[in-house]
């Protein structure tokens, strides 16, 4: 008989892009800063494919004719804008809480590791009621390095006492798969979230692609060694 499928022992999640969408919240955040320098806001398509590359990025679509340091001068400026509107404007992906119940209910842990700053993460998780259910955070300035190094992976599976081989990551972006892939980790990229056009997740070789958080509810499509 063919070998049950089972959910992993634990799974790790990038946030914005994955498990939230947060693009609503940035868009807000760049169009603060553009109305207070009196430029027109932003739509939304034109800042969601570059969410998960951090502020300088999302800078660098509202402010095109900025130079790398200016993007790098006004990165205070935008993380503070958007700790002041965090939440108000983002939402969970669909599927995304039916697909970590499915988990707790298998008896798996869950743990996010995002390069966002670590403490506008820990904003998130009261907002979700997820401080309890989370069982590690690991935020852009938690370690020495960050994703793509595998070392937030690998910490944040000592920190839940599993062996990485145990633990599947999933993200949007490809150093999530990079760092995965670092780690000896399975992977799973999640297309639903955000990318440029130009992105080939295919190249990322992940073990899966998945195109909605829903296919993640069913043991077998999550990734083995």
């Amino acid at each position: 008989m063919p070998e049950q499928a089972v959910f992993p022992r634990a799974a790790l999640f990038d946030l914005d892009g994955t498990l939230l969408d947060s693009a609503p919240d940035m868009l807000a955040t760049a169009n603060q800063m553009r109305d207070a320098r009196g430029l027109p806001p932003l739509a939304l398509a034109q800042l969601r494919p570059v969410v998960s590359k951090g502020a300088r990025a999302m800078i660098a679509v509202a402010f095109p004719d900025w130079d790398a340091a200016a993007r790098d001068a006004h990165v205070p400026e935008f993380l503070e804008r958007y700790e002041a509107l965090i939440g108000q404007h983002a939402v969970l992906f669909d599927g995304i809480e039916a697909m970590l119940r499915q988990l707790e209910d298998a008896g798996s842990r869950w743990g996010i590791v995002t390069n966002k700053p670590e403490y506008l993460a820990r904003l998130i998780l009261p907002q979700l009621d997820w401080q309890a259910r989370c069982a590690v955070l690991i935020g852009g300035d938690s370690l020495p390095e960050r994703k793509p190094h595998p070392l937030p992976l690998q910490v944040a599976c000592q920190r839940m006492g599993v062996d990485v081989a145990e633990c599947v990551y999933v993200g949007d972006d490809e150093r999530d798969i990079q760092a995965a892939r670092a780690a000896g980790m399975p992977s799973v990229a999640a297309l639903w979230g955000y990318r440029l056009a130009e992105d080939d997740p295919l190249a990322w070789q992940a073990g899966r692609m998945i195109e909605q958080p829903s296919a993640l509810c069913h043991p077998g499509a999550w990734p083995t060694r």
